[in-house]
């Protein structure tokens, strides 16, 4: 007897009966160890249907009986459960099997019950019934080219549609020609690094740093130095970087959040939005502007991109992420002529193209108003969420501060003096079930702020309405005891 696959119940499971077989082990413990092992490493998923047990004594040419009485056995042991009419399937567990690690979280995630974690929205919101219609329109409508191999820059039908809409709601000045759609901002910014590195290879000056924002995401900073440049971190202040000490530097670009500075929640001043456009034309350099929520501001009209300041030195950067779901993995570059053929270049290495349907279907979701509507409908969501958690501070921890501008998905909230430290905070945190992070974990350098005070940062998007309320409560009472601290 060798090792077999199943087909009778869709799938493919190799048991290898023979080894066992081989060392003294009767058919059926041989069966029973296998179909065990198979479930406590996880091949057999919670909830899969087995055959029947005339079935797979057919696939392994053993007799009906045998596989009824392993069966049976596990069954007594609780590997498989079994209900008259359904068949016999891999029982549920609690916990993991012996010898079985559990799984790590997911990255960016805790096991907390109430999740604060800035940085993703509510993705319970993700326009499912739109999307797939939109699918089912761009799928009938696409010519059969459009499966084929194409540009590294995506499917001219998002191109197109991204052009007009950038320019309608952000002010974005660009053409289908100069838009590179690539898979999430992560990707974005490699590539930008990358043909930003073999650009200044070649020059005299040879720049190798990349000025960023003093406080900014980790990840984002790992990917620029996985790219080959050093980032080189701006003060903040109330209005934003200040990019009037880019000076004479010799940075090959910098990144900025002028839209909403993540995440201290400041928007960019007019005077330094013209700044670093000023340092980017005299240093022959750029500005990477991250819009990654310009489509959610709550308290007026959002900032127009910086990009039409001068598009041939702003690469301006939108994604889907927090519009849509960052699990779509689109986002979208528009670029300067020269640095167009680079980064094509280097998304052609990366990936040859980024996936094509989710393209056709963002853009007809784009050029049908689909997106527009679903974009105010979230805007308002967001907008409640934030008024509920500003509302429900300054009635139950009046002593914490919210700073920012009202927009985006995340707020900061600063302790009061004499407050514990944020390590001490988000220690607290695990008590309340609560999942925060604090403002320090962000930061660049910390010489750029030795006496800060304790903040945290807090996403008010992800938590499901149903357990919104009891977020906040718990929030509050974790903010009630620093400022019982704060205060004796």
């Amino acid at each position: 007897m060798s090792t077999t696959s199943w087909t009778a119940f869709g799938g493919d499971l190799h048991l290898d009966l023979t080894g066992r077989r081989a060392a003294g082990t009767g058919l059926r413990a041989a069966l029973e160890d296998a179909l065990r092992e198979a479930v406590q490493d996880g091949r057999l998923a919670p909830g899969t249907r087995l055959p029947s047990s005339r079935a797979l004594g057919e696939d392994l040419g053993i007799a009906r009986n045998t596989v009824v009485e392993a069966y049976g056995q596990l069954t007594a042991e609780g590997w498989l459960a079994s209900r008259q009419g359904s068949g016999t399937t891999v029982a549920g567990r609690t916990t993991p099997r012996p010898g079985r690690r559990a799984a790590d979280p997911p990255r960016g995630r805790r096991t907390a019950r109430y999740d604060l974690m800035p940085g993703r929205p509510d993705v319970s919101l993700f326009p499912r019934t739109a999307w797939l219609t939109a699918a089912r329109r761009a799928l009938a409508t696409a010519p059969h080219e459009a499966f084929d191999y194409g540009s590294p820059l995506g499917r001219i039908e998002l191109r197109q549609a991204l052009t007009d809409y950038l320019a309608r709601v952000r002010g974005v000045r660009t053409d289908p020609d100069h838009l590179l759609i690539c898979s999430g901002f992560t990707q974005g910014i490699g590539l930008l690094c990358t043909a930003l590195r073999e650009r200044g290879a070649g020059r005299a000056r040879g720049a190798r740093t990349l000025a960023v924002e003093g406080y900014g995401l980790p990840p984002q900073r790992d990917m620029v130095r996985a790219a080959g440049l050093t980032p080189a971190p701006l003060p903040l202040d109330t209005a934003g970087a200040r990019t009037e000490l880019l000076g004479a530097r010799r940075d090959a670009a910098v990144l900025l959040t002028p839209a909403h500075q993540y995440p201290t929640g400041a928007a960019l001043a007019a005077d330094r939005r013209s700044a670093a456009v000023g340092w980017a034309r005299e240093q022959d350099g750029y500005v990477i502007e991250d819009d990654y929520d310009g489509e959610f501001r709550y308290d007026r009209q959002p900032l127009g991109a910086m990009q039409a300041l001068d598009p041939e030195r702003v690469v301006y950067a939108g994604t889907a992420a927090k519009s849509l779901a960052p699990g779509l993995r689109l986002a979208w570059l528009a670029l300067p002529d020269a640095l167009v053929e680079p980064v094509a270049r280097l998304k052609q290495l990366a990936d040859t193209m980024s996936p094509v349907l989710d393209q056709l279907t963002l853009a007809e979701l784009i050029t049908s108003g689909t997106y527009d509507r679903h974009v105010r409908r979230s805007r308002l969501h967001y907008r409640r969420r934030r008024d509920a958690l500003v509302a429900a501070l300054a009635e139950r921890a009046p002593h914490v501060r919210v700073t920012g501008i009202a927009a985006g998905l995340h707020a900061v909230l600063q302790l009061p003096p004499g407050a514990p430290s944020e390590a001490e905070l988000l220690a607290r945190a695990e008590d309340f079930e609560l999942a925060v992070t604090g403002l320090s974990w962000h930061l660049a350098d910390p010489a750029l702020a030795p006496d800060a005070p304790p903040a945290l940062v807090v996403g008010y998007a992800t938590p499901p309405d149903r357990l919104f309320p009891a977020a906040l409560d718990a929030l509050c009472a974790l903010l009630r005891t620093a400022g019982a601290a704060g205060a004796s």
